[in-house]
């Protein structure tokens, strides 16, 4: 039997749509994981990213200490937090936003960082303070790249999220550390599909915010970097 075969064999199962540890129920866990993951790094990212950005103070140390940070293995950093702090909230949920802040402070820097000078030397000319020239004129621009940090980085959390069952949390990757202890590769190929095709959603969500915030002209100019 193929991957696909397994896969649609044990998610058509009605068993599984229904009570404690349904489909509904961990995949709601796991878009909570990922979610939550996804705000924290984006709260620290993104302001971090436009700051370096507009003022290009420590741009080189940031960004090299952000593509160095990316070596970072999650689950060996999961599993160290579970070591020192035992099975908390906090164990889960760092692992994942070191995970997430490359590419989101990557991104942002870059966006702001790149905005023309002469668009710059307009908003100064025009009298705009320093805040009002970020958030009118170099975060405006910048939008299509903080957008792919953010879709990447929601991407990694949905496929990493995963990790959390390792501790005994739910999420789909329940069915991938339960399916591989038990020798059943249903809910291992079940759970596996689940999440590709959430990553998938989230590629057509980010494709939507992309088309409803930001105009055509910011978009070519956002896929061309």
């Amino acid at each position: 039997m193929s991957f696909f075969t397994f896969a649609w064999d044990w998610v058509t199962q009605a068993a599984n749509w229904h009570g404690p540890g349904s489909i509904p129920h961990q995949v709601l866990a796991h878009l909570g994981y990922s979610g939550l993951s996804l705000l924290v790094a984006a709260l620290i990212a993104i302001p971090l990213g436009i700051a370096i950005g507009h003022t290009g103070r420590g741009a080189v140390f940031v960004v090299n200490l952000a593509n160095a940070w990316r070596a970072i293995p999650t689950l060996g950093l999961l599993i160290l937090l579970a070591v020192l702090l035992g099975f908390s909230f906090v164990t889960w949920l760092v692992p994942l936003v070191v995970l997430a802040i490359p590419p989101i402070l990557v991104n942002t820097y870059e966006g702001v960082a790149g905005v023309d000078r002469g668009v710059k030397d307009a908003a100064l000319g025009a009298g705009m303070t320093g805040w009002q020239q970020v958030t009118r004129v170099e975060v405006p621009i910048a939008m299509p790249l903080i957008l792919v940090g953010l879709r990447t980085a929601a991407i990694f959390m949905v496929a990493t999220a995963t990790i959390a069952a390792y501790i005994g949390l739910g999420g789909l990757g329940r069915y991938i550390v339960d399916g591989l202890a038990s020798d059943q590769y249903g809910p291992v190929a079940g759970g596996a599909l689940l999440v590709i095709i959430l990553a998938v959603a989230v590629l057509a969500l980010f494709a939507g915010l992309s088309r409803l915030i930001i105009p055509a002209g910011l978009r070519r100019q956002g896929r061309s970097e």
